[in-house]
């Protein structure tokens, strides 16, 4: 195990590489600039501009010296709010994006894995038939789409919960359902092909014969195995988490990387676009060898094909 991660670790600055070699490209290959945007700025203010940024150098000539700040942890200026660089803005919005993808985390588990498991041991019932309809229902629902609804409902409608904001421990409820209910939905039909495919083994029929309850068997001899296609989905769970996010925390105003992203989008600041877009790339890729080792530790005939 240990050869395996430190392998994916010697693989990261060259991951991070190819992601900041396409994000410059891509960046510098989009109309527009963050100057262009201002009102009333003259061609002379705007060529001096980006002579003071660097624009007006060769392309490869910026790209070196991007990734020479960037092998230093510098990740340049922030174009439209200038009192702040963007290794600030990052360090400011970091932990709110996480603090928000921990919790839709927490909730797809919470929910998707019972729901898996109650489907599975009442195959072919209505119990079965009524959670995957509801499984269904949320994998046809994005982030994008559930957001508006559940703030529309209990916020607009019912009046119960903020629905703006990143103040209260209650506005972190539907933001966190927003994302976390569209992963559980995945993860409840994960849970219960997994859970059926084991509860048909010769060892769960053994466990049965010796007058083990149900559930004790679920617990005890099931539920481990049947959670290893929930561990290989965690790593798209969480480019779901970080994709459901951008949006998530436009329609609720919360102050985190997602909201910047977007506004840095519209406004064409291209550092503060590469800093998120490599901030969460290295953290996709972080959390996926933190999947693996999980998958590792529950089932060591993985380490065979994973070396």
């Amino acid at each position: 195990m240990l050869s395996i991660i430190l392998k994916r670790l010697a693989l990261l600055p060259v991951m991070m590489l190819i992601v900041a070699t396409i994000g410059f490209l891509l960046v510098k290959a989009a109309p527009g600039s963050a100057f262009t945007n201002d009102k009333g700025v003259s061609p002379e203010v705007l060529e001096k501009a980006k002579a003071y940024y660097g624009f007006d150098q060769p392309l490869y000539i910026q790209y070196t010296k991007y990734l020479s700040n960037l092998a230093q942890g510098d990740l340049g200026p922030c174009l439209k709010l200038k009192a702040y660089t963007v290794n600030e803005i990052i360090a400011e919005s970091a932990p709110v994006s996480l603090e928000l993808g921990a919790y839709a985390i927490l909730i797809a588990l919470l929910v998707g894995i019972p729901l898996g498991v109650i489907a599975a041991i009442n195959h072919n019932k209505w119990l079965d038939y009524s959670s995957m309809t509801l499984a269904m229902v949320g994998i046809c629902l994005p982030a994008f789409v559930l957001a508006p609804a559940l703030l529309f409902i209990f916020s607009i409608h019912l009046g119960w919960l903020n629905p703006l904001g990143w103040e209260t421990p209650s506005d972190r409820i539907l933001p966190s359902l927003s994302i976390g209910l569209y992963i559980a939905a995945s993860i409840a039909r994960l849970t219960r092909t997994g859970m059926l495919e084991i509860l048909n083994q010769d060892f769960i029929r053994t466990a049965k014969a010796k007058g083990l309850s149900t559930w004790t068997i679920i617990r005890k001899h099931a539920l481990k195995g049947a959670l290893l296609p929930v561990v290989n989905y965690l790593g798209p769970a969480l480019a779901s988490v970080m994709a459901g996010s951008f949006v998530v925390e436009t329609i609720f105003s919360i102050p985190g990387i997602g909201r910047h992203f977007v506004n840095a989008a519209f406004n064409r600041d291209e550092y503060l676009v590469l800093g998120s877009v490599i901030f969460f790339s290295f953290l996709l890729i972080i959390m996926n060898l933190v999947v693996d080792i999980i998958q590792l530790a529950i089932d060591p005939r993985a380490r065979k094909s994973k070396s």
